[in-house]
């Protein structure tokens, strides 16, 4: 019952070339930073990877793009990285943009043992209807692999687009607060997506800024049960950086 592991290194060391991995966080509140060091440091490449967003040029998992070892991204938002977007128009990068709320559903149902659903979000767009640009020919230009077509269902007389589940080999999450049985607290906006994520990978790791004893975290309190978790390590609470910071302009004096 004890999923507490030494190191982050540890945790990732069976992470292969291709694997399909779902990363908690939103922007970059909530990412697992700890994890996704450890991967950039284990090598493994290919990788193809669910996350909200793909982090910043720096930071999160734009480390990893950077090292192009990500071959596929399924996001919501991408705009906070150039790289994102020169290896993706260059056809280095293929891309998955799905709203975000479906997105979330779609993880949540991959964790929940729910293989597809209905949803009005994207009817008579280019979701329902098919060729969104996944994929770029090398050197940009063409079109090389584009969205499919999705199936359409009718409800009360009002249309909706069949949304297939997510699951993943792997998920990386961050949490406040985890115990040794992998029961998990979370943080504000950190709670968006890393239960989601955390629900949908068949090994899920998590990276903890503090880990505590069984039976310390209120039954009643626990966003994520343990059940879901495979291992926990722990995380630095300073491990942090802001995406982007707005400052009010100074109070004059007339």
């Amino acid at each position: 019952m004890d999923k507490v592991l030494e190191s982050a290194g540890q945790a990732v060391a069976d992470i292969h070339d291709g694997a399909t991995l779902a990363v908690g966080g939103f922007g970059l509140c909530g990412i697992p930073t700890t994890l996704i060091g450890a991967l950039v440091a284990a090598g493994a490449s290919g990788l193809r990877v669910v996350s909200n967003n793909c982090g910043v040029d720096d930071w999160g998992l734009g480390l990893l793009l950077r090292s192009g070892r990500i071959a596929r991204m399924t996001s919501s938002y991408v705009g906070e990285n150039k790289e994102f977007a020169r290896r993706y128009l260059t056809g280095e990068l293929e891309v998955e943009l799905t709203p975000q709320g479906t997105l979330a559903e779609r993880l949540r149902a991959g964790g929940s043992g729910i293989p597809a659903f209905y949803t009005p979000a994207g009817v008579g767009t280019q979701v329902e209807s098919g060729g969104l640009p996944w994929r770029y020919a090398a050197g940009g230009g063409a079109v090389a692999v584009a969205s499919p077509p999705k199936r359409v269902g009718e409800f009360e007389g009002r249309r909706y687009v069949l949304e297939e589940a997510i699951t993943t080999d792997f998920a990386l999450v961050r949490a406040v607060v985890a115990d040794r049985h992998g029961n998990c607290v979370f943080q504000a906006a950190a709670r968006n997506f890393n239960p989601l994520c955390a629900m949908a990978g068949r090994v899920t790791v998590v990276e903890a800024e503090q880990i505590v004893a069984a039976g310390d975290i209120p039954p009643e309190a626990v966003h994520l049960p343990g059940v879901y978790v495979d291992r926990v390590v722990g995380a630095d609470p300073a491990d942090k950086r802001v995406e982007r910071r707005t400052v009010r302009p100074a109070d004059r004096e007339n």
